[in-house]
């Protein structure tokens, strides 16, 4: 069992930046791939990035790409999710979930989730 908990959103600026974090629970978190998915008001969740987890592979959208940078602390049992260089379309609730294996950017291969976290980019 994994319980996660997100925190970091809040209201930012076009063109600013926002750090989340996805703090963990449970003895097989560091054995976990982690993602990040978001999703914004009338559309479906979507991919943002994951993480394998030893750390030594990440992946992300094509949308986040070079703006997001996904990390992650085995020791402090805690996922990132470093935003920069944020937009307007980037305002969604962003949800952390853990993973025991399957295609990474499928929300269906997560086993676990967080409540969420809400990001507003203002224009």
């Amino acid at each position: 069992q994994v319980h996660l908990v997100e925190s970091g959103g809040g209201l930012v600026q076009a063109g600013g930046s926002l750090r989340l974090s996805c703090a963990g629970s449970g003895r097989t978190f560091s054995s976990n791939a982690m993602g990040w998915f978001r999703q914004a008001p009338g559309k479906e969740r979507e991919f943002v990035a994951a993480i394998s987890w030893s750390g030594s592979a990440t992946y992300y959208a094509d949308s986040v790409k070079g703006r997001f940078t996904i990390s992650r602390d085995n020791a402090k049992k805690t996922v990132y999710l470093q935003m920069d260089s944020l937009k307007p379309e980037d305002t969604a609730v962003y949800y952390c979930g853990a993973s025991r294996g399957g295609t990474y950017y499928l929300d269906s291969s997560y086993d676990y989730w967080g409540q969420g976290t809400q990001v507003t980019v203002s224009s």
